[in-house]
């Protein structure tokens, strides 16, 4: 990254499912500190109350009101009865992104690019569940693919994903390990979003913050969230902390003082610091300043 290359980003820490088929908590939602809203018209909603969902969820995006939030419309699966009629009506009102569920290769999110095009919907990104066995064995590939299918975002559905596995879903994830790697290795290498997936046990507040801070230190950028009361604590841990920011805030002094032009190593605060260095320090710090324009 050249010396003075201004570095823009956007906070994804905490990102919030709303059921789409509960008109009150979608108000309620505007009041929320999430970064990402994802309006859910898949797992929280029952067969019977999907189209009635779907026409809530477009009804309330239509009336707008969510300024300071990404908005996010999970779909349903486009293999099922309900999936096509979802992506037209996502379409219609233009979220940031449409999350497609069961993405198992790059022919999934081929297809869902396709289908969001036809409805209209070209410049909206897409976003992939990675929740299957077969997502994880291809999820190189699907990321491979994500600048012609405009895919932006991985999001984890470990829940799902230790359905299928048939493993235990134990606090440390222990034998989820491997597909949260792969996932996030796939999502770098590629420049894609990696999200981390819900934590289930809403009372554990220990268990909760053990678990984010797994999840920032394998590499996920933020974390999917079922309830509320998870939104603060998952934001003050995928954010940068006060230390991080003086240290990059110095890192940043020290490689822009005319006495360093051109040097690929220094000393800042006792540490050997390269330009890698540098990259980091300037995204942390735009991290923190789009954090603070939300506040």
């Amino acid at each position: 990254m050249p010396e003075g290359t201004i570095v823009t980003a956007a906070p994804r820490r905490s990102c919030l499912y709303m059921p789409g088929a509960n008109p009150k908590a979608l108000e309620k939602a505007k009041t929320l500190p999430a970064d990402v809203l994802i309006f859910d018209l898949e797992d929280s909603v029952a067969p019977e109350a999907k189209a009635e969902a779907r026409e809530t969820v477009r009804r309330t995006l239509a009336l707008g009101g969510y300024s300071d939030k990404e908005i996010v419309i999970r779909v349903n699966a486009l293999g099922t009865p309900w999936g096509v009629a979802d992506v037209r009506a996502a379409c219609e009102v233009g979220p940031a992104a449409i999350l497609f569920p069961k993405i198992d290769g790059p022919e999934d999110i081929a297809k869902a690019r396709d289908v969001a095009a036809s409805n209209g919907g070209e410049r909206i990104a897409l976003w992939a569940m990675i929740e299957t066995p077969l997502s994880i064995l291809n999820v190189a590939a699907i990321a491979a693919n994500s600048e012609q299918a405009n895919l932006s975002a991985f999001v984890m559905g470990a829940n799902d994903l230790a359905k299928d596995l048939r493993c235990a879903h134990t606090q440390d994830r222990a034998p989820l390990l491997t597909a949260l790697s792969m996932t996030v290795l796939a999502a770098r290498a590629y420049g894609l979003v990696p999200i981390d997936g819900v934590y289930n046990d809403i009372q554990n507040e220990d268990g909760f913050a053990a678990v984010c801070r797994q999840g920032l230190g394998l590499g996920f950028e933020g974390k999917t969230l079922i309830h509320p009361s998870q939104i603060a604590l998952c934001n003050a841990i995928f954010a940068p902390t006060e230390a991080e920011l003086a240290f990059a805030r110095a890192v940043i002094t020290a490689f822009a003082a005319p006495e360093n032009a051109g040097k690929g190593v220094l000393k800042v605060d006792g540490k050997m610091t390269e330009l890698l260095h540098l990259e980091q320090a300037r995204r942390a710090v735009a991290i923190a300043e789009a954090i603070a324009a939300k506040a």
